[in-house]
């Protein structure tokens, strides 16, 4: 089923007195790419999360946030205090007010100032024990962000279907008109010669064979079989189960050098109306396929 990149989801699991809660914010990216955002202590653990989340998203950047909580608090780092430490810092600096003369007091804030007073313990509980609590909220996020891609996905196939029905009515209307081109340029070159000379005196032959000249060099026959065939292929990836969104880049790119090039070839006004209608319209599924995991 055809998905977005972007979607959010959401999970959470119990074990003992923690609860744990994961959630998955992806967007749009060229690649795929994971970003893990979760407590220091914890760190043992990413490459597991990297591997789960992997196995649901083929592309996009998909930020992973862990909360950690142990009763009613937040679990997070604790701070340290090295009281022997102070205690000498304490004693240091009664001893230099005394070698001084100094009569000012010492405050709590002249020990606490100094390094190695206080320090952040970031050593928590093992989190190995935790991981199947952990991993059942991650793939519930995981699976609710699959879900509202597919959710998205689903909107964006509809809106790309009826737009290569368009694209497709278009490259028919070109069709039917390119066997007319020809004729038309006969006849302006006919008349066109006749203003030139003044008179309705032109040489079949030479007359002929400059329009075989132009139906050669304007033949954009090629271009629509192409087109149409490309188009073919876009319908069916939009049906496709699998990541197709680099697939439909690429498509998209030989698309445009087609319709580029029956522009150039096709040396007709309506046809030149077409090929900036069908720009238009491909400019506006291109945008959407940007979307497309």
């Amino acid at each position: 089923m055809l998905r977005s990149m972007t979607g959010y989801g959401r999970g959470e699991a119990q074990y003992l007195e923690r609860r744990f809660t994961v959630e998955i914010k992806a967007v749009n990216h060229r690649y795929r790419e994971v970003v893990l955002r979760l407590p220091r202590y914890m760190a043992v653990l990413e490459d597991r999360f990297r591997k789960c989340v992997q196995e649901y998203v083929h592309r996009g950047r998909v930020d992973v946030y862990c909360l950690v909580e142990e009763g009613e608090r937040l679990l997070g780092n604790t701070v340290k205090v090295d009281k022997t430490l102070a205690v000498a810092y304490y004693k240091a600096i009664s001893e230099i007010r005394g070698h001084l003369g100094l009569s000012d007091a010492i405050r709590v804030e002249h020990v606490l100032s100094q390094p190695g007073i206080l320090m952040v313990d970031e050593s928590g509980p093992n989190p190995e024990e935790w991981w199947p609590a952990v991993e059942e909220a991650l793939l519930k996020a995981c699976r609710g962000l699959v879900a509202m891609r597919e959710t998205e996905g689903a909107v964006l196939r509809d809106d790309l279907a009826g737009r290569a029905n368009r694209l497709t009515t278009l490259v028919e209307a070109i069709s039917v008109r390119v066997p007319g081109m020809v004729q038309n340029y006969q006849v302006r070159l006919h008349r066109r010669i006749e203003e030139l000379m003044g008179e309705p005196i032109v040489d079949p032959a030479r007359l002929a064979q400059e329009v075989a000249f132009f139906a050669e060099r304007a033949d954009v026959s090629e271009e629509l079989v192409r087109l149409g065939s490309h188009l073919i292929q876009l319908r069916g990836m939009l049906q496709a189960d699998e990541a197709v969104g680099r697939k439909l880049d690429f498509l998209m790119q030989e698309i445009i050098r087609e319709v580029n090039t029956v522009g150039s070839k096709a040396q007709d006004e309506f046809i030149a109306g077409l090929v900036v209608d069908f720009k238009s319209e491909l400019e506006k599924a291109r945008e959407q396929i940007q979307n497309i995991e």
